[in-house]
C-alpha cells in the first residue's frame, strides 16, 4: 500500500496512530476520571493481544510511523509487558504516554522495545496538591521514576493540564524544574469530556501562562517541528523546555496528523469526533478494516470534530470521557 493512503479530504496526511490499551486507572484525576464509580470496560471487550497488532500491523501497512500506548494507565493492563514487545516489531516509532506510578517495573520492557521516549502525565509539584487532584498519594513515586527515566537516557515529557483556580500556581515551578533536569513540560489547556465538569472560567490559555512566566523569566522561542502540538519555549541556559498544548485557545488542527483507537477497538479520526467505527468487531467478523478506516478518515471534520465553533459552544460537546478516549 501507499505510504500517504491516510489522507483525509483536507490533504492532511496521518502517520500517528494512539492506542488506548485499557480504560482503568491507578489514579482519579479530576478532569480525566472524577467519578469513583466508572465502570471499567470488561476483558473479553477489550482488544487483546494479538488483536491489537493486527490492528496496528494494518495502520502500518497504511502509512503510520509512530504509535504511543496510552490508557486509562496502560501499564496497570496484566498483559502490557506482551503487548509492548509485540508491538515493538513494527518498524514504526514506539512511545507511551503514563502516570509514572508503575514505571519501574517496566524498564527493561521499554529498553526492549527501543522506547526512547516517554510522557508522564503530572499537575503539580506538591505531594497535597497531588492528592487533591488526583485522590492518590503516589506522588513521591512518580517523582522517583521520573528521575529514574533520565537516569536511564529516555527522553522525558511532563505533561500539566493547567487549570485556573486549582494550579495555576504551579507553573513556575515546573519551568523552575528545567533548570537541572532535561524535561519537556507541556502545560495543556484543559479540555472538556464527559463528566469532568469543564468550566470556560477554568480554561487558562497559553498566552496567559506565558505571560505569567515571562514575568519571571526571560524566555526563548524554540523551533516548532512540522504537526508539532505543542508551542516551545525555554529558559536561556536552563537544560529543559517547556510548550503550550492550546487546543482550546488556539486550535492545531490544520496540521493535524493523529488517529485514534480506544481500548475497545473504536477508531476515532479526531480526539472530539462524535463519530466512531468499530474495528475490533469489523476484525473479528472478518470484514474489510482497511476500508472502514478510509470511511471514518475521509469524514473527519477541519476543526475539533466539527463539534464547535467557539468556546462557547463547549459546554455541548458530545463524547465520551477522557479516560474511555485514552490519552
Amino acid at each position: 500500500m501507499s505510504s500517504s493512503i491516510l489522507i483525509d479530504s483536507f490533504g492532511r496526511k496521518h502517520d500517528y496512530l494512539r492506542i488506548s490499551l485499557t480504560d482503568a486507572c491507578n489514579l482519579r484525576c479530576l478532569y480525566c476520571m472524577p467519578n469513583e464509580k466508572v465502570i471499567v470496560t470488561p476483558q473479553s471487550k477489550l482488544m487483546q493481544v494479538d488483536e491489537i497488532f493486527e490492528l496496528a500491523q494494518t495502520f502500518v501497512k497504511m502509512g503510520v510511523t509512530k504509535i504511543r500506548l496510552t490508557g486509562g494507565e496502560p501499564l496497570v493492563r496484566k498483559d502490557a509487558h506482551k503487548i509492548i514487545l509485540k508491538l515493538a516489531k513494527l518498524p514504526v516509532e514506539l512511545t507511551l504516554s503514563t502516570n509514572a506510578v508503575l514505571i519501574d517495573e517496566y524498564i527493561e520492557t521499554l529498553k526492549l522495545a527501543n522506547i526512547k521516549s516517554v510522557n508522564v502525565s503530572l499537575d503539580t509539584l506538591n505531594a497535597d496538591e497531588f492528592f487533591a487532584i488526583t485522590k492518590r498519594g503516589d506522588f513521591d513515586k512518580i517523582l522517583k521514576n521520573i528521575y529514574m527515566l533520565l537516569q536511564h537516557n529516555f527522553s522525558v515529557k511532563v505533561n500539566m493540564v493547567a487549570m485556573k483556580g486549582i494550579n495555576e500556581h504551579c507553573i513556575l515551578d515546573f519551568v523552575e524544574w528545567t533548570k537541572k533536569y532535561p524535561l519537556q513540560v507541556r502545560f495543556i489547556e484543559f479540555m472538556p469530556f464527559s463528566g469532568n465538569s469543564w468550566k470556560k472560567e477554568n480554561v487558562l490559555s497559553y498566552k496567559e501562562m506565558l505571560e505569567k512566566i515571562n514575568e519571571k523569566y526571560s524566555t526563548i522561542k524554540l523551533q516548532d517541528k512540522a504537526n508539532e502540538t505543542a508551542k516551545k519555549y525555554k529558559v536561556k541556559n536552563y537544560l529543559g523546555d517547556f510548550g503550550f498544548i492550546s487546543t482550546i485557545s488556539e486550535p492545531f488542527c490544520s496540521g493535524c496528523n493523529r488517529l485514534r483507537l480506544t481500548a475497545d477497538g473504536k477508531f476515532k479520526n479526531c480526539l472530539f469526533s462524535k463519530i466512531e467505527i468499530d474495528l475490533l468487531k469489523a476484525l473479528r467478523n472478518k470484514q474489510d478494516v482497511c476500508a472502514l478506516i478510509l470511511e471514518n478518515l475521509h469524514q473527519k471534520k477541519k476543526e475539533r470534530g466539527g463539534q464547535f465553533e467557539y468556546v462557547n459552544d463547549l459546554d455541548k460537546i458530545e463524547n465520551r470521557s477522557m479516560i474511555k478516549i485514552g490519552g
